[in-house]
C-alpha cells in the first residue's frame, strides 16, 4: 500500500499558515480508497499509522522540507475516522538541535480524533 499517495489524494487543502510555525490541512479519504481495504471489512476506518502519517506528510509540505520520521513521541487515536470524513489536520512544530519536533491535532465535525507528537529529521 502506498500512504504517500493516497495521502496525497486525500489532500483537499493546506497548508493554510497560522504563523510561523503553524499550518492547517484538511483531508478527505473517499471511501473507494484502497487505505479501507481489510481495515475492517464490516466497519472500515483509518487506520492509525495514518494519521503518524498525514503529520509527517503535511509538516514536510508545511515547512518545504524533505522529512524522515525519527521517532513517534506520542500516539493518541480518540475516534474513529470513517470514509468520507473530512479531518482538520492543525500542526504546530518547533526545531530541536537539528530535528524537528511536531505536535499534529487531529478533529473531525470540530471533534477531536487524534493526536500525535513525532520527532522528524531532514533528509535532504
Amino acid at each position: 500500500m502506498n500512504f504517500q499517495h493516497s495521502i496525497a489524494t486525500a489532500k483537499i487543502n493546506g497548508p493554510d499558515t497560522v504563523s510561523d510555525n503553524e499550518a492547517v490541512f484538511t483531508f478527505r479519504f473517499p471511501a473507494t480508497d484502497p487505505t479501507f481495504t481489510g481495515h475492517f471489512p464490516t466497519r472500515p476506518l483509518l487506520p492509525g499509522i495514518f494519521q503518524v502519517e498525514m503529520a509527517r506528510y503535511a509538516a514536510a509540505l508545511a515547512t518545504r522540507q524533505t522529512l524522515g520520521l525519527r521517532e513517534v513521541i506520542k500516539a493518541k487515536f480518540l475516534r474513529p475516522i470513517l470514509p468520507e470524513e473530512t479531518i482538520r489536520v492543525e500542526l504546530k512544530w518547533t526545531d530541536k538541535t537539528g530535528m524537528l519536533q511536531v505536535r499534529a491535532s487531529f478533529s473531525v465535525l470540530g471533534q477531536p480524533a487524534g493526536e500525535t507528537i513525532l520527532l522528524l529529521s531532514s533528509e535532504s
